[in-house]
Protein backbone atom coordinates (compact mmCIF):
# COMPACT_ATOMS: atom_id res chain seq x y z
CA UNK A 1 0.00 0.00 0.00
CA UNK A 2 2.61 2.19 0.93
CA UNK A 3 4.43 1.61 -2.16
CA UNK A 4 2.24 2.11 -4.09
CA UNK A 5 0.12 5.01 -2.06
CA UNK A 6 3.37 7.07 -2.70
CA UNK A 7 3.74 6.99 -6.62
CA UNK A 8 -0.55 8.12 -6.31
CA UNK A 9 0.36 10.73 -3.62
CA UNK A 10 4.31 11.97 -2.77
CA UNK A 11 3.22 10.84 0.71
CA UNK A 12 0.33 8.36 1.95
CA UNK A 13 -1.81 10.68 4.12
CA UNK A 14 -1.52 9.41 7.58
CA UNK A 15 -4.90 8.42 8.09
CA UNK A 16 -4.42 5.45 5.02
CA UNK A 17 -1.49 4.10 6.46
CA UNK A 18 -3.52 3.40 9.94
CA UNK A 19 -6.51 2.44 7.88
CA UNK A 20 -4.73 0.00 5.90
CA UNK A 21 -1.95 -1.26 8.89
CA UNK A 22 -4.77 -4.11 10.30
CA UNK A 23 -5.19 -5.79 6.79
CA UNK A 24 -1.80 -6.86 6.39
CA UNK A 25 -1.08 -11.02 6.20
CA UNK A 26 -4.67 -11.35 5.48
CA UNK A 27 -6.48 -8.89 8.14
CA UNK A 28 -4.75 -9.43 11.72
CA UNK A 29 -2.20 -11.42 10.65
CA UNK A 30 -4.32 -14.42 10.89
CA UNK A 31 -4.10 -15.28 7.21
CA UNK A 32 -7.65 -15.96 6.77
CA UNK A 33 -8.84 -13.09 4.92
CA UNK A 34 -7.97 -11.27 1.70
CA UNK A 35 -4.46 -10.31 0.70
CA UNK A 36 -2.63 -8.02 2.20
CA UNK A 37 -1.83 -6.23 -1.44
CA UNK A 38 -5.21 -6.50 -2.86
CA UNK A 39 -6.54 -5.28 0.35
CA UNK A 40 -4.20 -1.96 0.40
CA UNK A 41 -5.32 -1.75 -3.52
CA UNK A 42 -8.89 -1.47 -2.79
CA UNK A 43 -8.38 1.10 0.06
CA UNK A 44 -6.01 3.20 -1.92
CA UNK A 45 -8.54 2.75 -5.10
CA UNK A 46 -11.86 3.84 -2.27
CA UNK A 47 -9.34 6.83 -1.36
CA UNK A 48 -8.60 7.67 -4.85
CA UNK A 49 -11.66 7.18 -6.51
CA UNK A 50 -14.33 6.47 -3.82
CA UNK A 51 -17.49 8.36 -4.27
CA UNK A 52 -17.95 11.36 -1.52
CA UNK A 53 -21.62 11.56 -1.80
CA UNK A 54 -24.65 9.39 -1.48
CA UNK A 55 -25.32 10.50 -4.86
CA UNK A 56 -22.70 9.90 -6.98
CA UNK A 57 -22.14 6.81 -8.59
CA UNK A 58 -20.12 3.71 -7.76
CA UNK A 59 -20.44 1.76 -10.49
CA UNK A 60 -17.45 2.29 -12.37
CA UNK A 61 -15.29 1.90 -9.39
CA UNK A 62 -16.97 -1.69 -8.63
CA UNK A 63 -16.27 -2.79 -11.96
CA UNK A 64 -12.66 -1.29 -11.23
CA UNK A 65 -12.17 -3.05 -8.63
CA UNK A 66 -13.86 -6.42 -10.06
CA UNK A 67 -10.80 -6.28 -12.89
CA UNK A 68 -8.00 -6.07 -10.65
CA UNK A 69 -9.43 -9.01 -8.63
CA UNK A 70 -9.70 -10.81 -11.64
CA UNK A 71 -5.81 -10.00 -12.65
CA UNK A 72 -4.75 -10.48 -9.48
CA UNK A 73 -6.58 -13.68 -8.80
CA UNK A 74 -4.91 -14.95 -12.77
CA UNK A 75 -1.21 -13.82 -11.53
CA UNK A 76 -1.71 -15.37 -8.04
CA UNK A 77 -4.41 -18.11 -8.87
CA UNK A 78 -6.33 -16.25 -5.44
CA UNK A 79 -7.16 -13.27 -3.75
CA UNK A 80 -7.22 -15.14 -0.24
CA UNK A 81 -3.98 -14.88 1.79
CA UNK A 82 -3.65 -18.40 3.00
CA UNK A 83 -4.56 -19.45 -0.48
CA UNK A 84 -1.85 -17.89 -2.10
CA UNK A 85 0.97 -18.84 0.68
CA UNK A 86 0.22 -22.47 0.68
CA UNK A 87 0.10 -22.47 -2.98
CA UNK A 88 4.09 -21.86 -3.03
CA UNK A 89 5.37 -23.94 0.17
CA UNK A 90 8.60 -24.00 -0.97
CA UNK A 91 9.14 -20.62 -1.34
CA UNK A 92 10.99 -18.63 1.35
CA UNK A 93 9.38 -15.72 2.84
CA UNK A 94 6.19 -16.26 0.50
CA UNK A 95 5.18 -13.09 1.11
CA UNK A 96 7.75 -11.06 -0.45
CA UNK A 97 6.86 -12.22 -4.11
CA UNK A 98 3.61 -10.95 -3.99
CA UNK A 99 4.24 -7.85 -2.55
CA UNK A 100 6.54 -7.12 -5.28
CA UNK A 101 4.68 -8.33 -8.34
CA UNK A 102 1.13 -7.10 -6.45
CA UNK A 103 3.06 -3.96 -6.16
CA UNK A 104 3.91 -4.00 -9.99
CA UNK A 105 0.34 -5.20 -11.37
CA UNK A 106 -1.23 -2.61 -9.20
CA UNK A 107 0.79 0.05 -10.26
CA UNK A 108 0.49 -0.39 -13.89
CA UNK A 109 -4.02 -1.16 -12.80
CA UNK A 110 -3.95 2.46 -11.44
CA UNK A 111 -1.50 3.86 -14.79
CA UNK A 112 -4.81 2.44 -16.43
CA UNK A 113 -7.08 4.09 -14.07
CA UNK A 114 -5.35 7.30 -14.53
CA UNK A 115 -6.41 7.23 -18.18
CA UNK A 116 -10.16 5.88 -17.40
CA UNK A 117 -13.13 7.78 -16.74
CA UNK A 118 -12.55 7.62 -13.08
CA UNK A 119 -8.80 9.40 -13.41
Amino acid sequence: MLAVGEQLWDEVPEILRRVACPFGGGVGGTHEDLCGVFSGAVILAGARYGRATPGEDDKPLYAAIADLRERFEALFGHVRCDDIRLAQPDVPKRCRPVVVEGARLVMAWFEELEQSDLG
